[in-house]
């Protein structure tokens, strides 16, 4: 008798104790990511680019306190040469994003360190284009969680996703699905370390979501998305009528990160 007094005791702490983490993370102000996504015609505009990332904007960043800061690099395939930076960065508000720019040209240090790249001529550009994508964190992720992994970065994956609907009704249903659904929520339960869940507040594929998941190398990835998509949640989770087709196009990206990446 003793004994299950104590279990349901210890049953209903612990569900109390899912229950608050519950409510402390959807009352946090959802975080805002801008990445970057540097393209490259050489190898010279590479390197220009990476130590200008690593010797002048990642410290000149840390400066203004925005912390875990992700650089990665496409991972090569027999279909796609393209030399592509992909830079993730966290801002608590929106004004600390409108704001950075102008904070970045009163800092004497980064202007120095970050020169061979700010002012290098009209005809050697440090890369071809940038493209910049906006995002909001998810309520039930509000918050970035930089990836645990801590093996070979070299063998890492990153797995960088976007998901784009055909209207912006059938998008909400799709974060719904993230959310209330329960898609994060199986993510976390088969330690598929993601980094960041989010929808896309302005760019070029809308509307549409982005996320980003970590694995110590491709073995290990394809292991879990095979768990994932034989799960008794997902299977009836996709199966459900309100949940149909609200994905239009899947675009999959393998990263890796820099050796100056934070995570």
């Amino acid at each position: 008798m003793e004994i299950d007094k104590s279990l349901r005791t210890l049953s209903f702490f612990l569900l109390s104790l899912t229950f608050t983490s519950t409510l402390i993370s959807q009352a946090l102000d959802p975080e805002f990511y801008q990445l970057k996504v540097y393209s490259f015609e050489n190898d010279a505009q590479v390197q220009i680019t990476d130590d200008y990332l690593k010797d002048a904007f990642l410290p000149a960043l840390k400066k203004l306190n925005i912390a875990n800061i992700g650089v990665f690099k496409l991972r090569p395939n027999e279909k796609d040469s393209i030399k592509k930076i992909f830079v993730l960065i966290p801002f608590k508000t929106l004004e600390d994003f409108t704001m950075l720019e102008d904070k970045l040209m009163k800092d004497s240090l980064y202007l120095a360190n970050g020169e061979n790249y700010i002012k290098t001529s009209h005809d050697k550009p440090p890369y071809k284009r940038i493209e910049s994508i906006l995002l909001k964190a998810f309520r039930d992720m509000p918050e970035m969680r930089p990836s645990p992994l801590n093996g070979p970065r070299k063998n890492r994956i990153y797995e960088l996703r976007s998901y784009e609907s055909a209207t912006e009704a059938i998008f909400r249903n799709k974060v719904d699905m993230f959310n209330a659904g329960g898609e994060i929520d199986l993510f976390k339960k088969l330690t598929f370390n993601a980094v960041f869940y989010s929808e896309v507040i302005s760019g070029p594929k809308m509307p549409n979501l982005m996320y980003l998941t970590t694995f110590s190398d491709q073995e290990s990835r394809d292991a879990h998305w095979k768990t994932f998509v034989d799960a008794p949640e997902w299977k009836a989770m996709s199966s459900m009528p309100k949940y149909q087709h609200n994905v239009s196009h899947i675009d999959i990206m393998f990263l890796y990160p820099t050796e100056y990446s934070d995570y």
